[in-house]
């Protein structure tokens, strides 16, 4: 387990059009390798990243990452990380390589004072929200996510009244 590099960034470009495949949404995933490594390697890094490595030394490859960001809470008065990402390619499932990629956030949580570590995931991924669980990470009922995209999200920034 490490940080993401930079020579690291077509490998995890790889791995989340692997993801956006497992999702059914390959015709979302248009993130390029220059946004990427902008977005990680940039003047003002907003995403972060992991990656999970199966094997030792030189042989060691990239089998799975995790990418976040920073969020706050206003109520608890920290920030948080807020896990955009989580994959393990399919190889090296079942291996602890996930488990560890969401512990070493956990960790990151801790030791910078941060109140919570939190997550979207699919309604039918059951293999994940059974994983997720394990860890001890529980579901927020009574919330919905909203987002606003594409078209929406252009149109309602124009709407000034």
């Amino acid at each position: 387990m490490r940080r993401v590099r930079p020579d690291d960034v077509p490998t995890v470009l790889r791995l989340v059009r692997e993801l956006a495949a497992y999702e059914e949404s390959e015709h979302e995933a248009g993130m390029t390798a220059e946004q990427l490594h902008a977005a990680l390697f940039g003047e003002s890094p907003a995403l972060f990243g992991h990656v999970a490595l199966a094997g030792e030394g030189e042989g060691a490859e990239i089998a799975g990452f995790a990418l976040w960001f920073l969020n706050f809470s206003t109520w608890r008065g920290t920030h948080g990380l807020y896990l955009e990402d989580l994959y393990v390619s399919p190889a090296h499932r079942g291996t602890g390589l996930g488990r560890e990629l969401l512990r070493t956030l956990a960790d990151e949580c801790v030791t910078r004072g941060f109140a919570r570590l939190e997550w979207s995931v699919l309604d039918w991924n059951t293999p994940s929200i059974e994983f997720y669980r394990a860890a001890g990470a529980v579901p927020m009922d009574g919330w919905t996510v909203f987002r606003l995209t594409d078209d929406a999200l252009t149109r309602f920034a124009a709407d000034r009244r």
